[in-house]
């Protein structure tokens, strides 16, 4: 049982240190493969111009990417 509660909380300490590093770098999920980025693919839309929404989305992702560590 003692091997079982071991287990358990050393798992647990692993996703609580995962998830304050995910609050502390507020950086988007990605997949290891790129996305449409890995294809040549700026945006997923179509728009010439995005809408006010994905601007300010787009300007809080240029943002954090000039102002990251590595």
């Amino acid at each position: 049982m003692s091997t079982f509660l071991l287990t358990f909380a050393v798992l647990l300490l692993v996703v609580v240190a995962m998830a304050v590093g995910y609050l502390v770098q507020r950086k988007t999920i990605s997949g290891s493969c790129g996305g449409l980025g890995a294809i040549g693919v700026e945006k997923a839309c179509d728009c010439d111009n995005p809408c006010e929404k994905r601007q300010a989305r787009m300007k809080k992702e240029q943002f954090w990417q000039e102002n990251k560590i590595i």
